[in-house]
């Protein structure tokens, strides 16, 4: 039941993203930074668990799930440190997603060829 949980909640997150695509002049990049700014809230506010207890991956893998790990490493490590903790806290929290990006984002780069779209 996870799976398919997972499968429609990341499915729905998808569709709204290409409806906003298809429907608006929004730019892929503004709708990315609407997604996370929008995880950030919700996980701020804490409704984006239950989200995550609905669809389970499906909510924790697309970009507002990125904001919600960077609500929530700020908020922990504020309760932690202190103050520098809402400066630390969402860089600790999203270190490895980062990381991981990066660097398969470089093989893939070294194993396939990129080009620029003319």
């Amino acid at each position: 039941m996870d799976y398919i949980a997972s499968f429609f909640m990341g499915g729905a997150i998808c569709v709204v993203a290409q409806i906003l695509m298809d429907k608006t002049k929004l730019t892929p990049a503004r709708i990315l930074v609407t997604f996370v700014t929008l995880g950030v809230f919700l996980g701020a506010i804490n409704m984006y668990d239950k989200l995550i207890d609905i669809g389970k991956a499906g909510a924790t893998v697309p970009l507002p799930g990125f904001g919600y790990t960077l609500a929530k490493s700020t908020i922990k490590e504020v309760k932690s440190i202190g103050i520098i903790g809402a400066f630390t806290g969402g860089i600790k929290g999203t270190a490895g997603g980062i990381s991981g990006a990066i660097i398969f984002g470089y093989l893939m780069s070294l194993i396939f060829n990129p080009k620029t779209k003319e």
